[in-house]
């Protein structure tokens, strides 16, 4: 019975596990980071801070920018979420639907075709990547760039401008081709974060060290769980090798006080007598 428990909650953990690791996480798509001259330029623009609770993401769960008819709406490093003012626009099926219009994908287009407000799915949370404004220059800020193929493969690239002391949101949009676009937004969360990278990095030692911790913490989680459920043993006992580990500290105590014996034997040996 304890085996069938531990193999269900060992199933369920994987199960989580494989989820997590699946599922891109709002941190995940929006941490960036490069070494360039001996510095370590960090980007986080969902890093939450006193000012920006949601960091570069809208607190409206969208940013909406527009340009000669086209309406184009995006959320940077999620999805869309409507709590007011949702589009209004035919062919929403890939973006939610016309019920959710907008929540089911990360941009979202509106062009005027023949009097309808037409929607066009340019933008997926899957499909987001970030990069460098100007690779010569790391403190400039990070592209976030969506796309999604469908009938026509689209794309929005949004330039996050490092600005510490204002905050603009898109008010430009333009198109660089048949379906692809660019906006820009100045904020303080488009600001790296720079480190030296002199002294990064364990080293083999600490790398060593980590490897034989790992390797010990499974040895006992191992031999903790075969006790348990193999042997039926409860309590303390339950850990392996426990008279082992309980005399560590007698030995090496003993260890201790034979090398200082024998130092001192040698220290005295090493004196002779001097007749006069």
């Amino acid at each position: 019975m304890y085996l069938r428990r531990f193999l269900l909650l060992l199933l369920l953990l994987l199960l989580l596990l494989q989820h997590i690791c699946l599922t891109p996480s709002v941190s995940a798509v929006c941490e960036y980071s490069i070494t360039d001259n001996n510095k370590v330029y960090s980007f986080n623009l969902a890093a939450s801070s006193k000012q920006f609770p949601h960091g570069v993401l809208s607190e409206d769960g969208y940013y909406k920018v527009s340009s000669n008819g086209t309406v184009v709406w995006f959320q940077l490093c999620e999805s869309m979420i409507f709590n007011h003012d949702p589009p209004k626009c035919f062919d929403c099926w890939e973006c939610g639907g016309s019920a959710r219009c907008g929540m089911g994908c990360s941009a979202l287009m509106s062009n005027n075709i023949n009097g309808y407000p037409i929607c066009t799915t340019i933008g997926r949370t899957p499909t987001i990547t970030t990069d460098l404004i100007d690779k010569k220059s790391p403190n400039m800020g990070l592209v976030v760039k969506m796309w999604h193929s469908g009938v026509v493969n689209c794309s929005l690239s949004v330039s996050v401008v490092c600005d510490s002391k204002q905050v603009e949101g898109p008010t430009i949009l333009e198109r660089v081709d048949f379906c692809d676009y660019i906006t820009q937004l100045r904020h303080p969360s488009g600001c790296a974060i720079t480190v030296s990278s002199n002294n990064g990095g364990l080293g083999w030692f600490g790398t060593l060290v980590i490897v034989i911790l790992g390797l010990f913490g499974g040895y006992l989680i191992a031999g903790a769980v075969y006790r348990f459920f193999y042997l039926h043993i409860r309590g303390i006992d339950i850990i392996p090798n426990l008279e082992f580990w309980a005399s560590l500290s007698h030995r090496a105590q003993s260890a201790f006080m034979s090398l200082v014996k024998r130092h001192r034997q040698r220290s005295s040996s090493s004196y002779t007598s001097v007749d006069f």
